[in-house]
């Protein structure tokens, strides 16, 4: 008995030491940070200085301007239909990397394609759209030719299609990465005991493989969701200021000076944030499941 507690005590201490390190950076670079943004929050502010103070008028205008709301459920309406579509896609890459191609180099292969697009910029991405859905871009000189329409379309550019496009664009191998890894994960005797007992192939994606690969499925809507509901680049440009979401209003208060505002903002988001990734591991426990 006293041995063993000679034992552990050493590797506590290792544990310890070990972990003090990775528990100080979570400090320093995550919790810190939120911790000010949320004290600033209730500092107050004037048109040209801001000041430390305890005040909820922050949260009371935002709260009661109608704008917020309009705002909110905008970024609400990007966060799910961006999430469909890429759930969609990244599912079905994933799917057929993982079960169609039979050989591991392949797959190798196939998967480094997709990561292609990452080799450059988000912007460089997202701008590369513009001469493309523009009025004279090569899709409206496309469809024109192929007598398909007699006008150039209006909505492909600077509309709430082009920023969700590039939406799906951007963050779709955020959906892929966590699906395929999960997949390959899956025993293929399940499938293939699935398919001897008479299974379609329906029956056995409903009943075998969408359960099993639920882990990657909510991993992967946590990064989509968390990630376009952060964004204000691409609705910026890509609706040509003619939308906005929530990052576009905190990046608006930060070009004003008005940095308790903004603080006040991303609080509120951040909430909603974590709101939303609550419910999402609702459906799954992650840590069990992997």
């Amino acid at each position: 008995m006293h041995a063993q507690s000679r034992k552990s005590l050493p590797e506590a201490a290792i544990a310890w030491l070990l972990a003090s390190p990775l528990t100080l950076v979570l400090v320093g670079f995550l919790v810190l940070p939120i911790v000010m943004i949320v004290i600033v929050s209730f500092w107050g502010a004037t048109e040209f200085s801001i000041y430390p103070a305890f005040l909820f008028d922050n949260y009371e205008f935002l709260l009661s301007s109608r704008v917020t709301y309009t705002v909110f459920l905008n970024t609400a309406k990007y966060a799910v239909i961006t999430w469909a579509i890429t759930l969609t896609l990244g599912f079905t890459v994933a799917y057929f990397l993982a079960f169609h191609v039979r050989s591991l180099t392949w797959q190798v292969v196939l998967f480094l394609l997709c990561t292609i697009p990452f080799w450059t910029s988000n912007i460089i991405r997202m701008i590369s759209w513009i001469p493309f859905l523009g009025r004279n871009g090569v899709a409206n000189s496309a469809l024109i030719s192929m007598g398909v329409i007699d006008e150039p379309l209006e909505w492909l550019l600077f509309s709430d299609f082009s920023v969700i496009l590039a939406f799906v664009h951007l963050y779709t191998l955020f959906m892929v990465v966590p699906i395929f890894n999960t997949m390959m994960r899956i025993d293929k005797s399940l499938i293939e005991a699935a398919y001897d007992n008479g299974a379609s192939g329906f029956q056995t994606l409903t009943n075998v493989i969408i359960p099993l690969a639920k882990p990657g499925i909510v991993i992967g809507s946590i990064f989509v969701v968390t990630l376009v509901m952060g964004d204000f680049i691409t609705v910026r440009f890509m609706s040509g200021s003619q939308s906005a979401n929530v990052g576009r209003l905190i990046s608006n208060d930060i070009a004003l000076l008005q940095y308790p505002s903004a603080a006040a903002t991303a609080v509120v988001l951040l909430i909603t944030v974590l709101i939303v990734i609550g419910i999402l591991l609702r459906f799954v426990d992650i840590r069990k499941e992997l």
